[in-house]
């Protein structure tokens, strides 16, 4: 599920860049309470966490638990096996290639189906990648001026 609403205010609220979600960044000050807040309890601070992956990766809470049960249910660390999960979604993947400047961008080339894998249309963000699988861009999607410029960059960094 994409972010709605207001980026900024979000990445404000959280008080983190969170580097997938906007490109902008806020120039003003942080905001100084007027009186001391009190430390969040520990439920807040785990609330936050979530909402911080969850904006992050573009995902619904109902998604989050069920990428999280499949982490768990695989060997190893929870924690590492569920980034390693979301680092695999093909949004991600298409942002981290440079395709997009932001992973809500990603999502979007992916659903209108510029996003080619192993020569086919795949138009979900949520696809898992397997290892070796060819990321490319369609040929209509090339005709892009920006897209173009984006994929001879990923292409660059990829040598």
């Amino acid at each position: 599920m994409p972010v709605r609403g207001p980026r900024l205010k979000i990445l404000r609220r959280l008080g983190v860049a969170l580097p997938g979600l906007s490109r902008k960044r806020d120039a003003r000050a942080p905001a100084t309470p007027a009186r001391r807040r009190r430390q969040p309890s520990a439920h807040r601070r785990r609330l936050e966490e979530t909402q911080k992956v969850r904006l992050n990766y573009g995902v619904s809470a109902r998604q989050l638990i069920r990428y999280l049960e499949a982490a768990s249910a695989m060997p190893g660390h929870t924690g590492e096996n569920l980034l390693r999960l979301l680092e695999r979604r093909l949004d991600n993947v298409v942002f981290r290639l440079g395709f997009a400047p932001t992973i809500p961008a990603a999502r979007q080339l992916v659903v209108h189906g510029h996003v080619r894998v192993d020569g086919a249309r795949v138009d979900r963000p949520g696809y898992l990648l397997r290892i070796g699988e060819t990321i490319s861009l369609a040929p209509r999607a090339r005709a892009h001026a920006t897209l173009r410029i984006a994929a001879e960059r990923a292409a660059y960094h990829a040598r």
